[in-house]
């Protein structure tokens, strides 16, 4: 351990006291899934239904919520916002980001397909901390600054009319609080969705206290205990936001349309029915086979879809993060690692299905070096700032062009994903062709329909098609992470193949060395500075690196 790397975990521990996080259900393990990657071992379809019990605590959550009456409130809001000339705003970092840009493009696309709910198709947008470039990648540190929340939200110019809806899996994130801190000072409405127990939150963190205690805040408690996989909450945690969120947009829609609002509990208890059914269960099985085969034979994934799109291209990005895999490369650079899977649709051009896979042009931070200096930035971001506008973006090829190198290995596989609904002429063909030069192609067939692996799921339509989307999420996730299991990168139920990028992942990295190792928080903060700068080139979680440093075959393991 170096001077430098002793010094950092010792400013850490002194200074970042709260950003220790473990006292968070949502940062703890499971008693559900313990001792996951062993049953994994043991049968792909027992590890499935290990996966799915979790989701069960989601449905118990929104029978709470959607009696509550902050979630009628919420529910009123948007509808009055909508009908009163105002506008929507959703905002979150990394994974509610990712679900805040999605509920837009879901809005957006009810827009299109239904012309009575076309005049608010502009009424309803997604923020994601860092632009929406972050959608690919996140940007690092980000999430740790309230002003450069405050600075993104109060470009949209927000008043009296209009509604804020924060989302933050831990009801901490600072970048989050500083849209909900920006948007009451200007009498906007705002909601607060969060996924920890809000007292304990204001008990322990200042910064969320600011928030949850604020009376022109409403709060949405949607704590549903720890994740699937512990620390992972792109799972349940997202879920649940997507769940509740989507539940009150959907009846706004429908309400607009003159529908009657669908029973979301009731809907969400019956997907996770058919979810959970052996045939289900075969399908994600043979799926979680099909894909892990291709990269322990050192091929690549390139998932392909007409519809869900965004949905399909959220899982395969969040992949990086979770299971510290190569990031989705942009054109012109042959140095870096090809990511294990990607997401492309063979018939329009990149710059057509990133606006089509939207149903709006990008929205791209394109900050200077004085902006950046404005909001307090540290100077490396002030000096260096980072490149994050629509050129950059686009350099992320997830169109038609440059599919070679997707093929290129003699391993590759496609996934061509449809979600119950025909597929175009056009779209077809382009992928029978590409089936010709894919050594790998099969077909993922989720709710309705025929294919290669199966999920069948009968979800009736809606105007913003909710249920099919979170169909969508929860197989993704399943096949993500039953995958990863295969392989061996998770350890227990925990994502011990993680990236140490911001303050909260130090604090998650250094629980979990703390926790397999055996040792105590701070010898264990000190091995994961010294993992983090030994393993500089980021081609190794400081995790694993920590743990063989520590581990003599003897110290680590027990506590799997």
């Amino acid at each position: 351990m170096s001077k430098e790397s002793d010094q950092r975990a010792r400013c850490f521990l002194a200074e970042e006291g709260q950003f220790r996080l473990g006292f968070l259900p949502t940062e703890q393990s499971s008693p559900l899934t313990r001792g996951l990657d062993k049953v994994f071992a043991g049968g792909v379809e027992d590890g499935v239904a290990c996966l799915q019990r979790v989701d069960r605590n989601v449905l118990e959550m929104s029978r709470r919520v959607f009696c509550s009456s902050a979630y009628q409130r919420f529910a009123e809001g948007i509808w009055s916002a909508l009908c009163g000339g105002g506008r929507v705003v959703f905002s979150g970092c990394g994974a509610t980001g990712r679900l805040s840009v999605l509920l837009e493009t879901i809005w957006r696309d009810a827009c299109v397909r239904h012309p009575r709910l076309a005049p608010y198709a502009d009424r309803v947008s997604g923020i994601i901390t860092g632009g929406d470039y972050a959608l690919v990648k996140s940007v690092e540190s980000f999430e740790d600054f309230e002003s450069f929340g405050r600075r993104q939200i109060g470009e949209f110019g927000l008043g009296e009319k209009d509604v804020l809806v924060a989302i933050t899996e831990g009801g901490e994130t600072s970048s989050v609080l500083g849209t909900v801190f920006d948007s009451v000072e200007r009498g906007v409405k705002v909601f607060l969705l969060f996924n920890n127990p809000a007292e304990l939150l204001a008990e322990r963190l200042e910064r969320s206290r600011r928030a949850i205690r604020d009376a022109r805040v409403c709060v949405l408690d949607l704590s549903c205990g720890p994740m699937a996989l512990a620390g992972s909450t792109r799972m349940q945690a997202t879920t649940s936001e997507q769940l509740v969120a989507g539940a009150a947009l959907e009846g706004a829609a429908c309400r607009l349309l003159g529908l009657s609002a669908p029973d979301a509990a009731a809907d969400f208890a019956l997907l996770l029915d058919m979810l959970e059914s052996d045939a289900a269960r075969h399908g994600l099985a043979q799926t979680i086979d099909f894909e892990s085969s291709v990269y322990r034979h050192g091929g690549l994934v390139t998932y392909f879809a007409e519809d869900f799109l965004l949905d399909i291209f959220t899982d395969t990005t969040e992949r990086s993060p979770t299971f510290m895999l190569p990031p989705f490369r942009k054109s012109g650079d042959f140095g870096s690692p090809q990511s294990w899977a990607f997401v492309k649709c063979p018939v329009w051009t990149t710059e057509e299905t990133w606006e089509k896979m939207l149903h709006r042009q990008p929205r791209c931070l394109e900050w200077t070096a004085k902006d950046y200096a404005d909001m307090g930035a540290p100077v490396a971001l002030q000096e260096n700032p980072p490149a994050l506008g629509r050129s950059e973006l686009m350099r992320f090829q997830i169109g038609r062009e440059a599919v070679e190198e997707r093929i290129a290995t003699g391993m590759d596989a496609g996934i061509l994903v449809m979600v119950g609904l025909p597929l175009s002429d056009e779209f077809q063909r382009a992928f029978n062709d590409l089936a010709t030069r894919l050594p790998k192609s099969t077909r993922l067939a989720i709710c309705d329909g025929t294919g290669d692996f199966r999920i069948p799921c009968h979800i009736a339509d809606t105007p913003l098609r909710t249920m099919r989307h979170l169909a969508v999420k929860l197989v993704l996730n399943t096949i993500s992470t039953g995958t990863m299991a295969v392989l061996g990168r998770i350890t227990g139920n925990w994502m011990s193949w993680v990236n140490a990028s911001n303050k909260k992942l130090i604090d998650r990295a250094t629980r979990l060395v703390a926790e397999l190792g055996g040792i105590g928080y701070d010898e264990a903060c000190h091995r994961v500075f010294a993992a983090l700068e030994e393993s500089a080139d980021g081609q190794e979680s400081p995790v694993q690196r920590a743990l063989r440093g520590l581990c003599d075959g003897a110290r680590c393991g027990e506590n799997r």
